[in-house]
C-alpha cells in the first residue's frame, strides 16, 4: 500500500542534466524528468487593479502552445544581466511597467507555489501592486507584442470565460489571482 507522505525511492538521486538551453534545462532525477528555469528567482505574477477598479490582463502569443493567451502581468525574476539577485517584488514592479505601462507605489507578497509541480521545479510568486499610475503604453520589451486589457473587476471572471469561448487560452492561475484580489485582503 502506498503511503501518501512517502517519497519515491529515487526522489533524492543526484540530478542529471539532459539538455541546457538559454532559459530552460531538462533534467532527470532517478526516473523523473523535469524542466528547470535557468534564472535563479523563478517567476512572479502581478495582481494589478487600477484606481478605476479595473484588473489588468495581458494578451500575447505563446509559441509553446501555438496560441494567444490571456494572462496577468508576469515575468521572470533575476533574468536580466547584472540583476540575478533581483527580488520578486522588484521584478514585479519592472514587469508591470514594461508590460502594461503602469507604475505602482509598492508591491506586497501574497503567496507562492509551483507552476506545474509534475513537470517543473519553477516557483511562482503572486504579488499585489498598489497605487497604480499610468506612465506609458506598455506592450513588453522588443521580443514581445503584448496587448493590455483593463477589465472592470466585477466583470473579470465573465470576461475571461468569454475570451476562452473566442479561442484564447486562459491561464487557470488567473482565477487564483482573482480570488486573491477579492479575498486575500490581509495579504496587503
Amino acid at each position: 500500500m502506498n503511503h501518501p507522505d512517502r517519497m519515491p525511492d529515487d526522489a533524492h538521486a543526484a540530478p542529471e542534466m539532459l539538455y541546457q538551453g538559454r532559459w530552460l534545462s531538462l533534467k532527470r532525477r532517478g526516473r523523473w524528468e523535469y524542466a528547470e528555469r535557468n534564472n535563479p528567482g523563478g517567476a512572479v505574477i502581478i495582481l494589478a487593479v487600477t484606481p478605476e477598479d479595473k484588473v489588468l490582463f495581458v494578451q500575447q502569443y505563446r509559441v509553446a502552445i501555438q496560441q494567444f493567451t490571456i494572462e496577468m502581468p508576469a515575468g521572470l525574476v533575476g533574468d536580466l544581466a547584472g540583476q540575478q539577485e533581483e527580488s520578486a517584488l522588484l521584478a514585479a514592479q519592472r514587469e508591470l511597467e514594461e508590460e502594461t505601462g503602469y507604475r505602482c507605489a509598492s508591491v506586497t507578497f501574497v503567496h507562492e507555489g509551483p507552476s506545474s509541480s509534475g513537470m517543473s521545479s519553477e516557483i511562482i510568486a503572486f504579488v499585489r501592486a498598489h497605487e497604480l499610475v499610468k506612465a506609458g503604453d506598455g506592450g513588453g520589451d522588443e521580443s514581445e507584442n503584448i496587448v493590455v486589457h483593463e477589465v472592470p473587476r466585477h466583470e473579470a471572471g465573465a470576461w475571461l470565460l468569454a475570451r476562452a469561448a473566442e479561442g484564447y487560452s486562459i491561464d487557470p492561475k488567473l482565477f487564483a489571482g482573482l480570488w486573491f484580489i477579492e479575498h486575500a485582503k490581509d495579504f496587503g
